[in-house]
């Protein structure tokens, strides 16, 4: 499953910043059970804009985790709060199948 969601920067903080606390925060979380793995992608025509996804086995793998006690994690996070809004855009189920193209091969 995906968790995905977008993060904006307030003027003055930017993205490296932002993916510094990301990465600390993701090593931690990708030690749980079913973490496989984190991406963050700026947006094209806005630097401020961010978009995560965090890859899970499962939404239980992904709820186990939050409800764990996370107080590194929680600190990491809060420690950029002031900076950034985060919005939830959901969470979404890994597709039954995938059309994937490319310019050497076709799937």
């Amino acid at each position: 499953m995906k968790y995905i969601f977008e993060i904006h920067l307030q003027e003055g903080y930017e993205a490296e910043d932002y993916a510094d606390a990301w990465r600390r925060a993701s090593e931690i979380i990708q030690r749980a059970p079913g973490a496989l793995g984190t991406e963050l992608h700026r947006k094209i025509d806005d630097p401020r804009i961010l978009i995560a996804i965090a890859s899970w086995r499962s939404k239980r793998d992904r709820d186990a985790m939050r409800a764990e006690d996370r107080i590194e994690v929680d600190r990491i996070i809060g420690s950029v709060a002031p900076f950034v809004k985060i919005k939830l855009i959901g969470e979404f189920y890994d597709p039954q199948w995938v059309v994937s193209c490319s310019n050497k091969q076709v799937y």
